[in-house]
């Protein structure tokens, strides 16, 4: 059996890792799109990594994206990747990695592998092996696609979930992990935590090699969701990095008729996860709306009408716990605003599935008749009562999807509206160590 030729949307992985005697605490930075609305965390970033080798300097952080200076920052990345890689600074290797990530004693356990983008179809009827979770911003994968295009090297921090609730993919690696070859390991900046990578022996890859195509089974995947019988199967979803992933499908469609169908682009790296695995949380992703030139409540009235009420809390924490324990069909949000003020909103009677879709078509037509300059979208409780502080912003508070509803959401239902939930808190989410040739150079 060749575990590459596998007909299941993956294939083991060629990876370049960081050479020995490279400081990893300042190799490894935090995934691009977090924090921003926070441009000091980038500046903290900058000031600790200084002139020593980082991914700091492999990657953009969106925190950036509207700069002037945003064209010439992407050729700086371009030319540090080709300038790394002509200096030795990565060590290439093949084969799976298994990967620990420890935060606030919890480790998370996860495979490093490549997910084959012919198996991929980001749009909302999507029924291949690889689906997203939530709505993909088509707007905003122009400004990844430039960062991605002619670029040497891929660095993810995509997080792939698959549904294993029996443990046989991830779990047996974590119990043989003292006889794995440790690669890396190092303490995270910034309140990171601990990551580290074990190779893969070719007993242990074909092992979760098979226990993957066991999940890809038809027969499994109709008894686990109750479909009809040929119902697609669907093995990965989306966990985070969807629009990156979206960003590698679209320069792959692109490209393929140009490249060849055994081009590296063909593929993107990530790291998959067990959604059962008991150290991954999930939390909401809320939104900042900057700008605010409208008194927001008053728009909630004559956007709902009477199916809307706003009831006003006395602190961040009663308004969280009234959204927690929130029960019936009616969608419900905090709202905070500056003073600071908080207050529950309830829509009765909603037309979308989740309470992140009823609000965010009343943010998306706020944005549309200038009543708020733009929407950013943030993960952490206290940051968003932090940030929502600022003169003429105002913040939505959301409550979190179940793990346990998000598989059998995407089978019935679709994706989920876009950003309505994160894999943890912002500190949480993964950090750059490995990166991956994408520009057909000799593997």
């Amino acid at each position: 059996m060749n575990d590459n030729d596998a007909p299941t949307g993956f294939r083991l992985p060629h990876i370049c890792l960081p050479r020995p005697g490279i400081d990893l605490r300042k190799w490894a930075v935090i995934a691009c799109d977090q924090y921003t609305s926070e441009p000091e965390y980038w500046r903290e970033v900058e000031r600790e990594v200084g002139d020593a080798p980082s991914t700091l300097q492999l990657i953009f952080p969106e925190v950036y994206l509207g700069a002037a200076d945003a064209p010439a920052r992407i050729g700086r990345i371009q030319q540090t990747m080709r300038r790394y890689l002509a200096e030795g600074l990565f060590v290439e290797r093949e084969g799976a990695i298994y990967v620990e990530r420890t935060v606030h004693g919890r480790t998370r356990r996860g495979l490093m592998l490549e997910l084959d983008l012919e198996h991929y179809d980001y749009a909302s009827t999507s029924t291949s092996l690889i689906r997203p979770t939530e709505g993909t911003m088509v707007a905003r994968l122009a400004p990844r696609i430039e960062v991605r295009r002619g670029a040497p090297l891929e660095l993810p921090h995509i997080l792939v979930l698959i549904d294993d609730p029996q443990h046989t993919v991830i779990e047996p690696l974590g119990a043989a992990r003292d006889t794995l070859a440790p690669l890396y390991e190092t303490e995270l900046m910034r309140g990171g935590g601990h990551v580290a990578g074990y190779s893969l022996d070719d007993a242990h890859s074909r092992r979760a090699v098979r226990a993957l195509r066991a999940l890809a089974s038809p027969q499994v995947f109709t008894a686990r969701y109750g479909v009809p019988a040929g119902t697609p199967p669907m093995l990965f979803a989306m966990g985070d990095g969807n629009h990156s992933l979206a960003t590698a499908k679209s320069i792959w469609d692109g490209a393929k008729a140009n490249v060849g169908r055994d081009h590296p682009s063909r593929y993107a790296l990530v790291e998959v996860v067990n959604i059962h695995d008991p150290a991954l949380d999930f939390a909401p992703i809320h939104r900042l709306l900057f700008g605010v030139t409208v008194d927001v409540r008053q728009k909630l009235a004559d956007a709902f009408g009477a199916r809307v009420s706003c009831t006003e809390v006395p602190s961040a924490a009663a308004m969280r716990a009234r959204i927690t324990s929130a029960q019936g069909t009616r969608h419900v949000a905090g709202l905070v605003e500056p003073g600071p003020r908080f207050a529950v909103v309830e829509i009765a009677a909603p037309s979308a599935t989740l309470a992140v879709g009823t609000f965010q078509a009343f943010i998306d037509e706020l944005v549309e008749r200038g009543g708020a300059q733009d929407v950013d979208y943030v993960h952490g409780d206290e940051a968003l009562a932090r940030l929502a502080q600022a003169d003429r912003c105002v913040g939505l508070h959301f409550a979190g999807l179940s793990k346990a509803e998000l598989m059998r959401h995407v089978v019935h239902d679709g994706p989920t509206p876009r950003k309505t939930f994160s894999m943890g808190e912002a500190h949480e989410k993964r950090f750059y160590v490995e990166a991956r040739r994408i520009d057909g150079a000799a593997r």
